[in-house]
């Protein structure tokens, strides 16, 4: 089955690399394929060399293919809206920050520095021809039970990853969803003071 081309690019102001403007989020996956173990491999490596104050790389992932007892753990903490798209992923990952270091002192900045090798994950996926689709649609108590997670560990976004897929197959309103028009706020509004 060959996989949909469907050019979501954005209207960027300003030039931007190319897998940048390209990269989107997508609910429609396609259900019969399943990863490609060297993609997911080097999204993980690009996640791996991703920014980190004093290099304490306050990430972990939780890594489940369809078709796993984990997988589907893993859906069954998702919000009933996201369960009925990302199923069809091929792989679910959940990201954990690691709030606190093992001797107990906090971490304040590993929110931030998991977003960045989500990040790294997103672009590098994206270039190698996976789609990515971040969900804060879930319960994080339900990740820390299945995966006996110490405290110091917070699960913070389950994120799909796989191949697009035809979005005939989703419910009416997420079809549209897949060809809207993609929009952001203008820079001028994101920039709250400049000199």
């Amino acid at each position: 089955m060959s996989t949909p081309v469907l050019d979501r690019t954005a209207p960027t102001e300003h030039p931007v690399l190319d897998v940048l403007a390209g990269r989107w989020s997508p609910r429609a996956y396609d259900a019969a394929n399943e990863i490609d173990e060297a993609k997911l491999n080097a999204a993980l490596e690009a996640a791996r060399w991703s920014p980190s104050a004093y290099n304490l790389q306050p990430w972990r992932f939780i890594v489940a293919h369809r078709g796993t007892a984990l997988f589907d753990q893993v859906v069954s903490s998702l919000v009933e809206f996201n369960q009925l798209w990302a199923a069809n992923a091929a792989v679910l990952i959940v990201s954990i920050a690691e709030t606190e270091s093992e001797d107990g002192k906090p971490i304040s900045h590993a929110v931030y520095d998991l977003g960045q090798a989500v990040a790294h994950f997103s672009v590098q996926a994206h270039h190698d021809g996976l789609v990515v689709h971040q969900m804060s649609g879930f319960d994080p108590e339900v990740v820390r039970e299945f995966a006996d997670l110490e405290p110091r560990f917070s699960p913070t976004t389950v994120i799909a990853v796989g191949e697009l897929g035809d979005a005939s197959g989703l419910p009416e309103g997420l079809q549209q969803a897949e060809t809207a028009p993609r929009v952001r706020r203008p820079i001028a509004e994101t920039v709250i003071l400049s000199a």
